[in-house]
């Protein structure tokens, strides 16, 4: 059967129904693009990628770069060659953007000045240009350097199962992998997001997470652009900024991890913040305290707990906001196109409230791994990719996740979540943030150690947290040691880096 077609071409649909309408602002210059502007520097992008650079379908292009308007257009501009982006995290050692340029062979290597020592040191011998100067990438793009011609000289006929993107995940079983993410599964994830989030063309939102983060690209920018809405760029998650720019932009919808949302609480600029067009905040990573959603709803703005992954969606479960306090640790339902179950070790399904991992079926799976094919049939196993994620289904149908398989430690033989262990800590009326890492025990085998940041002016000792915590949890559930931290170590995404607190 012949692949289906598929229009890729979002922003030229755009610039024929609403051409002055705002697509990207830059909130760091003020500058701003308008679907037909962005359309006009898509085709001359493509056109210097094919003719100067030899681009074409199912070559690699890779961007070492900060945040950037250009950036979201290169990236429409790749697609429409059938060409591959590559985002690479600015924030990696040399050894490690080696690795990930190694892996994924790109024809050709974009990049900032800025980064120019890093790679340097790495062995790349591929063809490298750099995006400033007067002759520069973005130079090119925009056309003040000249160009190439409009007319390209292959149109390249998309398919749901072209790859467009390859995404590095984290690596914290190992080297990264690289996801590799489809034009369907962008399509798709679009769909699912935009029936679940009601998404419009007079919504505005804000992006920071990096564009080498599937929530850059994913949540909710190209959810966006395929509803022609607007989106305001962020090199950094500021609090105090996005406040501000929640009001004098008028943000609709705002996603963030619990941390952010903390921290955009305890801003200085959060008592005088109307929030007035802010529909809802969307929330992932970890659930979020109770405290915390009561202090946004008595802004009036619900919170939608969310789930999602790299390599499925991402945007895969999410609870609706009446339910935000009734079933909080929950993280819904699957959205839209989206099966999901519970499944045992044997590959047998469980049972309402009985523990299992997460598998998920449906058409925003990635292709698999890049060059890991091994890998690839270990995370899919007969059409359904295995999440590593520990959760159980309750009887009204709504998922809570336990724990990564992965975090599980075993502590006089039970096993011990420490998502779980988390979840009530964070009720401490002491405690800001908790994370728990399982560590080894002459008695237990392994026992859990519990890294505290406390509210500001709170005290507390580990003898009372722990009888504190016997009160509410299984007394082998309970951390047998407490570490008082200034900060939990995050990545850019905000997510807590417990590879980090083991080797502590």
């Amino acid at each position: 059967m012949k692949p289906q077609t598929m229009h890729t071409d979002w922003i030229s649909k755009w610039a024929q129904y609403s051409p002055d309408a705002v697509m990207l602002q830059d909130d760091a210059s003020g500058a701003a693009i308008t679907y037909a502007q962005a359309n006009e520097m898509l085709l001359r992008t493509a056109g210097v990628l094919e003719q100067e650079f030899g681009i074409a379908a199912g070559d690699r292009v890779a961007v070492l770069a900060l945040n950037h308007m250009e950036y979201v257009v290169l990236f429409f501009a790749v697609q429409k060659l059938g060409a591959i982006l590559v985002p690479l995290n600015y924030r990696l050692a040399a050894p490690e953007l080696d690795y990930q340029l190694s892996d994924s062979s790109p024809k050709l290597l974009l990049f900032e000045q800025e980064f120019d020592e890093t790679i340097s040191k790495t062995s790349f011998t591929g063809e490298k240009a750099l995006l400033q100067g007067s002759d520069g990438f973005l130079a090119r793009m925009s056309g003040k350097a000249g160009g190439a011609s409009l007319t390209l000289q292959k149109n390249h006929a998309a398919t749901f199962e072209d790859a467009c993107m390859i995404l590095y995940t984290s690596g914290t079983t190992g080297r990264p992998k690289g996801a590799v993410v489809t034009n369907g599964m962008l399509f798709w994830n679009s769909v699912n997001t935009g029936l679940r989030l009601n998404l419009v063309q007079s919504d505005v939102t804000l992006t920071f997470a990096p564009f080498f983060h599937t929530g850059g690209w994913n949540v909710l920018t190209t959810p966006f652009i395929h509803r022609g809405a607007k989106l305001i760029l962020l090199r950094k998650f500021d609090a105090d900024r996005i406040l501000e720019l929640c009001d004098s932009e008028g943000v609709s919808i705002l996603f963030g991890v619990p941390t952010m949302m903390d921290m955009l609480h305890q801003s200085p600029g959060w008592p005088a913040a109307k929030l007035e067009k802010l529909r809802y905040a969307i929330v992932g990573g970890e659930p979020m305290p109770v405290p915390l959603i009561e202090a946004w709803h008595e802004k009036g703005v619900p919170i939608r707990q969310g789930y999602g992954l790299t390599e499925f969606g991402p945007n895969v479960f999410s609870l609706n906001e009446t339910d935000a306090i009734r079933k909080i640790g929950s993280i819904g339902f699957p959205n839209f196109y989206i099966d999901a179950q519970v499944m045992r070790e044997d590959g047998s399904f469980a049972e309402n409230d009985e523990p299992g991992e997460l598998v998920l079926r449906g058409p925003v799976c990635m292709q698999g791994y890049w060059n890991k094919p091994e890998e690839t049939a270990k995370t899919i196993v007969n059409g359904w990719l295995h999440t590593g994620d520990i959760v159980r289904r309750d009887s009204e149908g709504y998922f809570y996740v336990i724990d990564r398989k992965k975090e599980m430690f075993i502590s006089g033989a039970e096993n011990v979540y420490p998502a779980e262990v988390e979840h009530v800590f964070r009720t401490h009326s002491a405690i800001r943030e908790v994370a728990v890492v399982g560590v080894p025990d002459p008695k237990w085998g392994e026992t859990g150690k519990a890294f505290i940041v406390l509210k500001s002016g709170a005290e507390a000792a580990p003898a009372e947290l722990a009888a504190w915590g016997r009160e509410r949890l299984a007394k082998y559930k309970v951390p047998g040691h407490y570490a008082f931290v200034d900060e939990l170590p995050k990545s850019d995404s905000g997510k807590i880096l417990k590879r980090k607190l083991k080797e502590a």
